[in-house]
This record gives C-alpha cells, sequence and structure tokens, in this order.
C-alpha cells in the first residue's frame, strides 16, 4: 500500500487464507456445546460459473476427487454451488472436501470466482445454521434463516453465534458483509 493510498483511506483487500477453514471442527465443538448445534455433514461452495473446457475439466475432478459424493445445482442469480455430503460427525472430512475444491478452483485460474464456502448445522428445535466462509475477506460469519418460510433471518442468533465462535473463527466484523445465502444447498 502507498502513501497516497493511506491519505485516502484506501486499504489492501485481505488475500484469502483457504486454511482457515480448518478452524471449522473446533468452532463445531464450540457450537455443540455452548448451543446444542449440531453438524449436518453437509457442506457448500459457491462460485460464479465460467464456460469452458477448463471448467468442466475442474468440474470433473471435483467429482472423482470426492468419489462422487458431490452434486452441482445453479442457483436464481446463476451462481453454482457444489454440494458435499459426509457423516456428520466428520466434520474434518467435510472440511477436507471443500478445502480442496477451494484450492483446485483457485489453482486453476478461477480464484475470482469464489465467493463463498459454507458449512451447515440444525439444533434440536430444527433450527438451521451455516457458518460462511467469505472467501475474498478471509472471514466468517454465521447465517440462519428463521423457520416457516419467507426470507427472514435469525439476527439474535446470529449474534449470539458471532459472540460464541469469536476465539475459534475469525468473524466478520462488517455486519453488511454477512450476506443472505437464501436456499444455499447444505444449509
Amino acid at each position: 500500500m502507498g502513501f497516497l493510498d493511506a491519505i485516502l483511506g484506501r486499504s489492501k483487500p485481505v488475500s484469502p487464507d483457504l486454511d482457515q477453514l480448518f478452524a471449522l471442527p473446533s468452532a463445531a465443538v464450540t457450537l455443540q456445546a455452548a448451543a446444542g448445534f449440531e453438524p449436518t455433514g453437509l457442506g457448500s461452495v459457491c462460485f460464479a460459473s465460467v464456460e469452458g473446457a477448463t471448467f468442466s475439466r475442474i468440474q470433473e475432478e471435483a467429482r472423482s476427487l470426492l468419489d462422487g459424493s458431490v452434486e452441482f445445482t445453479q442457483d436464481a442469480y446463476g451462481y453454482t454451488w457444489l454440494l458435499v455430503r459426509h457423516p456428520p460427525e466428520d466434520v474434518a472430512g467435510l472440511v477436507n472436501d471443500l478445502h480442496a475444491v477451494n484450492t483446485s478452483l483457485e489453482e486453476a485460474g478461477f480464484g475470482p470466482q469464489l465467493l463463498c464456502s459454507l458449512a451447515g448445522f440444525r439444533d434440536e428445535r430444527q433450527r438451521s445454521l451455516a457458518l460462511v466462509y467469505l472467501y475474498k475477506r478471509g472471514t466468517f460469519y454465521p447465517f440462519s434463516p428463521k423457520e416457516g418460510g419467507g426470507e427472514k433471518r435469525d439476527n439474535p442468533l446470529e449474534l449470539q453465534v458471532r459472540a460464541m465462535l469469536g476465539d475459534d473463527l475469525t468473524i466478520e466484523q462488517d455486519l453488511a458483509r454477512w450476506f443472505p445465502v437464501w436456499g444455499a444447498p447444505g444449509l
């Protein structure tokens, strides 16, 4: 960052650190102990789709890398979601697969298309919660849609989870960046 950038208040963008994903298993233990949220065994990676042979090859590599336990879907906004399934108790395996997919896309030059990754959780009241990793920010935030349909969030729960996980994860401080991921696979 140069002198002029400092004067004008510009900051250097945070470099993604995919190794942050490896903090999810300890965060899962904290969530389970403090709030009763159990891992669902579902996680996903969201990225902007790109046409072409290289991208198709990456998708096939992901399928073979993950032994076919992966599904690709496209949302209403045109983003591609890659859903990974694991037994609920295998959070470490889920994180390894999410990390592998992100790394493969990044190494193939598709880093700018990566948006987020998430891991799903549910409590005894069947409330859904996702811990969302923002690729371009290198931070996490909780997302919890309210039960009963509609696009409403359980903001008190999200803030409670933020407070619980402050020692486990790098939490996104700018609440305006806690984007809703309605209908995300894995949630």
